[in-house]
């Protein structure tokens, strides 16, 4: 069982907004406690100030609590309590803190740990539930033993509730908690739980201590186990949970991860100028094949943060895409602080660099914070630096998913094994139905690190290696074990990432394969801006009955495809022009290469469906098409070759011609000319679309090309 994982709080009375139909029993729990809270002393073990300790101070101060930290600046002897049994080192402390109150009656001690808890409620709620108790200790339960299965057999029965003792929480009379204490003669690095457990098991010693376990969690509530139980709710910025247990109006709220009152924390940048902004040191990593790597360097240099307090590291073990990074280089490395790159020649591995990464940010006093992406990580939001930087955590990520999907950079939880668990919220957290600032157990692809973290509690850490596990868990798991928060936001949309699996390198131009893949990205390098507007905006032009003309692609899908067919370079010529594809025919043939010779059937396919069909039934009323083509080629025209077409009928029900190169500029003359009624298209626009019935009305030919060379792209759908 992971110990750290569990998480031990004190009864909180709760808002007015519980239902109207549970007041009288919520009045009746909020009476005043009959131990006064002045008898109350409490306790905690911790010899760092980690993140966890802080949150529980916080927590502590909120509700008025005075607490007596024991063992601060103190070597930890108490063994790995992560991994294995341990944590003695904390009864001996106690132990040495308590002989000056062994006896006083009237006192009340309170031990709690602290890396993981906080309080949830005042003295006097705390104090009225002890004395409910009617027992003289009472410790905190949870519903799996530790660390000796075989003593399971020894513990009482309980009709309802938790039924296994849990030493991260325990209140009771002065006398008593010394008593139990008292014994103590083993090791720092032997197991605290174990020690309390036996003395429970005894009969006779529980009996004479008057122990008894918080079985259905009033006062302390664990949250090993207990997700199943819980229900989401916030107060007072704390982020706190319900527990639905029983049948009584619920008392305990548990710390989870959310946190609504954290910008009391944050920070502005909105005053300062650029040269007083912070330093901050990006580390790019490029370790897989990758789509849209261009369009990543093109969002990484429209950043809105001035690029003379950015400095950059890329490590690259890819070879395709060394043309991508030293292009960057060459046209913007010059604007930025500095710029170092770590080719693929150089053969150093991924956990590797990333430290790398991290040592060039800790060993300059300049650098203010580090931040991590992976070359897969779309970096939508050009304020994603500034947002970062102004929630002021030591370590934090941008939410991203991967396009309406689940798949996400950050988990809620972990399983016994450090990996992967749903969390009853990370649905809506991933979906933003919660929006705030998430204090998670993993995180990977993108994040930012305080530079001053680094240059103190991590100095001279590996970050990255951990056993067996891969670089992204290696890197959260150290930081756990620092006891470092690591927070995950969602308050704004930050970008998305892509999917990388099904990323093939065999064509020149492998971005387009991307349809499916990633649509989304697809979609913004290859398809008009002014595409979902051409209805709204009356961007469809009809210059010829029925012949519709708008804008489809971009100029770099147009430049893509034409580029692709040339490097095929296997146009039909001569014998060959009488070319059948699945089927289909060529009423007259042409210079052609069909989409399915370069591996892109399935792919146009989908275009037809997501991008030419809505359009269909738009100007086309009552048809319905199925947007499916055997006829899918692109078409050359060369004076020399074949400038023109004849008079034809296309084997469709209606066709696409798209125009993927300019008139005027690359080619003279070409064209379309709709011979029943005697109306011309000439001079087509770059990335625009031609739309025209098929069979029967639109008889037509292609207009000679007079120089250069004209490319079109050609479906004929439902033939």
């Amino acid at each position: 069982m992971n110990r750290v994982r569990r998480v031990y709080l004190v009864f909180l009375i709760l808002p007015v907004l519980i239902l109207i139909s549970q007041f009288l029993v919520c009045k009746s729990e909020t009476q005043e406690s009959p131990v006064p809270k002045e008898n109350l002393l409490v306790f905690t073990v911790a010899t760092k100030e980690t993140d966890g300790f802080t949150r529980f101070m916080r927590s502590a101060n909120f509700f008025n609590y005075t607490v007596k930290v024991l063992g601060l600046g103190e070597e930890w002897t108490g063994g790995d309590v992560t991994k294995s049994s341990g944590g003695g080192q904390k009864v001996r402390i106690l132990k040495q803190a308590l002989k000056s109150y062994a006896t006083e009656k009237e006192l009340i001690i309170l031990f709690v740990d602290s890396y993981d808890v906080i309080f949830a409620s005042g003295p006097d709620e705390l104090l009225k539930k002890f004395h409910q108790a009617k027992h003289n200790v009472v410790f905190a339960a949870e519903g799996f033993i530790w660390p000796n299965h075989h003593l399971e057999v020894q513990y009482p029965h309980v009709r309802e509730g938790k039924r296994f003792l849990n030493s991260g929480g325990f209140i009771g009379f002065a006398p008593n908690i010394y008593e139990l204490v008292e014994p103590w003669d083993l090791q720092d690095k032997h197991d605290d739980q174990l020690f309390y457990t036996k003395t429970y098991l005894d009969p006779k010693k529980r009996a004479s201590l008057n122990i008894t376990l918080d079985h259905k969690c009033r006062i302390f509530q664990n949250l090993n186990g207990a997700l199943g139980m819980l229900g989401l709710g916030s107060w007072i910025g704390l982020c706190l949970q319900l527990n639905y247990m029983g049948n009584y109006i619920p008392k305990v709220w548990t710390f989870e991860t959310g946190c609504t009152e954290c910008d009391k924390d944050t920070i502005s940048l909105a005053e300062k100028t650029d040269s007083e902004l912070p330093t901050v040191f990006i580390g790019i990593f490029i370790e897989q094949p990758t789509p849209f790597v261009e369009n990543f360097f093109e969002r990484l240099v429209n950043l809105n943060y001035p690029k003379k307090q950015l400095q950059i590291f890329i490590h690259n073990t890819q070879t395709h895409h060394e043309q991508h990074v030293w292009q960057f280089v060459e046209q913007h490395g010059d604007k930025y602080q500095t710029v170092k790159v770590v080719g693929p020649d150089e053969e150093i591995a991924d956990a590797d660099a990333r430290n790398m990464g991290i040592d060039l940010c800790r060993q300059d006093v300049t650098c203010d914070y580090y931040f991590s992406v992976d070359i897969e990580v779309v970096l939508q939001n050009r304020d994603i630096l500034k947002l970062l930087i102004e929630q002021n955590r030591p370590i934090l990520a941008p939410l991203i998913s991967r396009h309406k999907k689940l798949w996400s950079n950050f988990w809620g939880a972990l399983d016994v094994d450090g990996y992967y668990a749903r969390s009853e919220d990370y649905v809506d957290i991933v979906q933003q139905r919660r929006v705030g600032l998430w204090n998670v157990p993993y995180i990977s692809s993108v994040y930012l690190m305080q530079g001053t973290l680094l240059q103190s509690v991590l100095t001279e850490k590996d970050l990255y290696h951990a056993g067996s596990l891969d670089t992204d868990m290696s890197f959260c798991h150290n930081i756990r074990e620092q006891g470092i928060f690591m927070y995950i936001t969602n308050r704004h949309e930050f970008g998305r990432i892509l999917s990388v699996a099904n990323y093939h390198t065999d064509h020149l131009h492998n971005d387009l394969w991307q349809i499916s893949e990633n649509p989304q990205d697809w979609e913004d390098k290859y398809i008009h801006e002014n595409y979902s507007s051409i209805i709204e905006n009356k961007i469809l032009l009809q210059p010829c009955p029925d012949v519709y003309w708008f804008p489809i692609f971009t100029e770099q899908a147009c430049d893509d495809i034409v580029e692709e067919m040339e490097h095929y370079g296997q146009w039909s010529t001569g014998d060959n022009r009488d070319i059948r594809i699945q089927g289909g025919y060529e009423n007259v043939p042409t210079i052609d290469i069909h989409m399915n010779q370069i591996g892109y059937e399935k792919e146009w396919q989908r275009f037809l469906r997501e991008y030419i069909a809505p359009l269909t039934e738009e100007v086309y009323p009552g048809y319905y098409t199925k947007a499916f083509s055997f006829l899918n080629f692109v078409v050359r025209y060369k004076p020399e070759e074949q400038p023109s077409l004849e008079p034809h009928h296309d084997a469709s029900t209606f066709t696409i011609n798209v125009a993927l190169n300019r008139a005027g500029v690359d080619y003279e003359g070409g064209g379309c000319r709709f011979i029943r009624y005697n109306c011309s298209i000439q001079a087509p626009r770059k990335g625009w679309a031609l739309m025209h019935p098929g069979r029967l009305t639109h008889y037509h030919e292609g207009l000679p090309t007079t120089s250069g060379t004209r490319y079109i792209a050609v479906s004929f759908v439902d033939p």
